[in-house]
């Protein structure tokens, strides 16, 4: 289990500073929970369509290797965004 978490984070780690930069236009534009998650989750889909349709598609085949499909693999780093917006979103809010 943790060795799919860490090929998950693995997966998620190079994503993680345009995550954060979206983290930061959202609270300036909108800092609301319900249109953030949803601006991720349209992000996320973007993300998967990119590279399924590139040459980036083969980097899934070590996830799949692992027992980790594509819909797993992008429903994770779904989830791991969203906790890191929501807990980012809670932080500023107490400070504005």
């Amino acid at each position: 289990m943790m060795q799919r978490f860490g090929a998950i984070w693995l997966f998620y780690k190079p994503y993680f500073i345009w995550s954060f930069a979206i983290n930061i236009v959202i609270t300036v534009v909108n800092p609301q929970l319900v249109p953030a998650i949803l601006t991720k989750l349209f992000l996320t889909i973007l993300l998967w369509y990119l590279i399924n349709e590139t040459h980036a598609k083969r980097k899934l085949i070590f996830y799949n290797n692992l027992g980790i499909s594509t819909l797993k693999l992008f429903c994770a780093i779904f989830i791991i965004d969203v906790l890191i917006m929501i807990a980012y979103l809670y932080f500023i809010k107490a400070f504005i």
